[in-house]
């Protein structure tokens, strides 16, 4: 049965929850993958939860030929499959009587006539003018559908009552130049507050949770800061390889598809300052400020501070893995790095002297994202004459992925006579503190789309200032043309990974 009565779990803590507004939502790429696995569970699960308007509508469209009927077969396998939660008729009965889907080539005006007239059909009132288009498509087709879409004048004015708004998806752009080119074509139908870069990152609730438990816990932000953190570590690790996309993969690396987007995020959420007032705005305000505060890198700063590598044949868990240059579809001279390692300085005043280092990999030992805190140790260690070991540094732990929760490692005395100090760990689960299941990513984000609040989506000047960094690490790649290191399936990265922190006195964080 549907729980719609319970409190709205998606803005809690963040914002008051508030009534969405009846609206289609259009899908290109509606047959794709990221339709069956995010897109279609996610607005099911809000319809669920009683968080869509009655009355908002679904229309699909992509180049497959299909009718209604199929779409909506196509809609069940995906809610059956994906969904979190378990398929209940009475909801999806609801849900599926106001979807409808248009096949044909995203060049062809004929496919938004068709479209408006979809739309027309499945709106029982004059309440469901605004539309939410949803750009699940490959990027190269973005300038595309918005010119078709402003043509077929199915843009209206940031003016207007009844809104339009479009979501597209990373990577927006291949680098600078070609970002804020795809910025521009978009500004010439869309106004910039039209234009959702979503990065489904930022749903996730831990990552939610970072200003939440920064700015919402007295004891934790006098801390925030180089006089008592000593660096900072973030790790997104995958234990799988690159898998069936390949073809996405190829020429993109880890580089341009994990550091300029999902990690940029992670790190600015940590070094903003507070904001004046929780609103999209300010926030990110202060996000594009510590993208400022960090320098591009010189050629010399590239060698020292970023570390490029490829996996090789090895083992994950017990099963042999081939190397990246044995994968389908990889060409066998590839040189696509699938792991990076970077030490970056905030320069302000917060953060001056806490290097930051961000690592993310494919063929790792395990699947997880963290945030690592780690402060600097007691001046002395007052102990020693004890006998005791050297204390090891506090470390606050941010865990994403797999189990979203929070750590708190600290020195204890151990029971007995002797004084013997051990780390011991404090946890918080969302899984067990609140005994409800944690939204999916993309469900707070369409919500927040719908609901116009941008907060957690990327700016036009966050994500150029981001792709400036990455930039100025690829072209010293190109200049040296030197191929990445090597590392094994199943291990944590090259010896050279090691090597950047341990030079500082320093060690990854073990996950």
């Amino acid at each position: 049965m549907s729980d719609s009565t319970h409190a709205n779990p998606l803005r809690e803590g963040l914002t008051e929850s508030a009534e969405a507004d009846p609206c289609t939502i259009v899908i290109f790429g509606a047959s794709g993958d990221l339709t069956l696995r995010k897109l279609l569970p996610a607005l099911y699960n809000l319809s669920w939860d009683g968080l869509l308007h009655p009355e908002t509508n679904i229309v699909g469209t992509s180049r497959t030929e299909w009718s209604d009927e199929e779409f909506q077969d196509h809609i069940r396998s995906s809610i059956e499959e994906h969904s979190r939660r378990k398929f209940d008729e009475n909801v999806f009965d609801q849900f599926l009587d106001r979807a409808g889907y248009v096949g044909g080539d995203f060049a062809d005006p004929e496919l938004y006539a068709q479209i408006r007239k979809k739309i027309e059909a499945l709106q029982t009132s004059g309440k469901t003018r605004s539309v939410l288009f949803y750009f699940a498509t490959p990027p190269k087709v973005y300038e595309l559908i918005a010119t078709k879409l402003s043509e077929a004048g199915m843009i209206r004015s940031i003016e207007d009552r009844a809104w339009s708004r479009v979501i597209v998806e990373k990577p927006f752009g291949r680098d600078q130049k070609t970002a804020q080119a795809l910025n521009d074509a978009l500004h010439q139908v869309l106004h910039e507050d039209q234009i959702y870069r979503i990065d489904h990152y930022l749903g996730k609730e831990t990552v939610q949770n970072i200003l939440v438990f920064r700015l919402g816990n007295g004891i934790f932000e006098p801390l925030w800061n180089s006089r008592y953190i000593d660096h900072v570590q973030i790790t997104v690790a995958e234990s799988l390889g690159v898998g069936s996309r390949a073809g996405f993969y190829e020429g993109v690396g880890v580089l341009r598809d994990m550091l300029q987007n999902h990690m940029m995020q992670l790190l600015s959420l940590v070094c903003m300052e507070p904001p004046n007032h929780f609103s999209p705005k300010a926030v990110r305000d202060e996000k594009v400020k510590v993208l400022e505060a960090i320098r591009p890198f010189t050629g010399e700063e590239v060698d020292r501070h970023v570390i490029r590598a490829q996996y090789e044949a090895g083992t994950v868990a017990g099963s042999p893995e081939p190397g990246y240059r044995a994968e389908e579809n990889v060409a066998p001279d590839s040189e696509t790095d699938t792991y990076m390692a970077v030490k970056f300085n905030v320069e302000n005043w917060r953060w001056s002297g806490t290097p930051f280092y961000l690592r993310s990999g494919k063929r790792l030992p395990k699947r997880a994202t963290e945030i690592s805190i780690v402060f600097k140790r007691p001046p002395i260690s007052i102990f020693r004459e004890e006998g005791a070991s050297e204390p090891q540094s506090n470390v606050l732990t941010l865990r994403v992925q797999p189990e979203e929760g929070i750590s708190l490692s600290f020195g204890s005395k151990q029971p007995g006579q002797r004084l013997r100090i051990d780390d011991v760990r404090m946890d918080f689960l969302y899984s067990t503190s609140f005994g409800q299941q944690a939204p999916e990513a993309y469900e707070r984000l369409l919500l927040d789309a719908i609901l116009g609040d941008s907060t957690l989506f990327a700016r036009e000047d966050e994500v150029v200032l981001a792709w400036g960094l990455i930039d100025a690490i690829a072209k010293r790649w190109e200049e040296k043309g030197e191929p990445p290191l090597q590392y094994p399936a199943g291990t944590w990265g090259p010896g050279a990974a090691n090597d950047l922190l341990e030079q500082d006195g320093r060690f990854w964080v073990r996950l």
